[in-house]
């Protein structure tokens, strides 16, 4: 039985580091490792639109409900979920956003994502910011 080929020589990676193991012809290679996405960057965005958008169903309640008087109410459940939403984008975003930044040595794993942990932070806070604002216009439309 033959012996397989062996894999062509463009396909292995090139070593990022060669140590020499004293007293042996063998040495200790350390191969680069490739970026990785920062999964908190990604939640964080995630987060950050589900705020956003949890924030307009908020104001659609609170119009659509208003001569009836359950927009306040309705409106105010889905507030509670807009604002845990909201804060989850920021704090995530926050988070990978340190993890994006810590610098890594070159056997260890680095991340990436910095614009996505900020594009979840900011959709966090807007997400916050109009779901507060939502509940107060459903609830002046209530009373009034």
């Amino acid at each position: 039985m033959a012996a397989p080929p062996p894999p062509p020589r463009d396909a292995r990676p090139a070593p990022g580091r060669v140590t020499p193991v004293e007293g042996t012809p063998f040495g200790l290679v350390q191969l680069e490792v490739a970026p990785v996405t920062s999964g908190l960057a990604i939640g964080a965005l995630v987060a950050g639109v589900v705020s956003i958008l949890v924030a307009l169903l908020v104001g659609c309640f609170g119009l659509l409900g208003a001569q009836d008087g359950w927009g306040a109410w309705a409106g105010g459940a889905f507030a509670l979920l807009g604002v845990l939403a909201g804060l989850a984008g920021m704090v995530s975003g926050l988070l990978g956003r340190r993890q994006t930044r810590r610098a890594a040595a070159p056997p260890a794993v680095r991340f990436t994502g910095r614009g996505l942990a900020i594009a979840g932070i900011v959709c966090g806070a807007v997400g916050l910011v109009l779901t507060v604002l939502s509940l107060g216009l459903a609830l002046l439309l209530q009373i009034g």
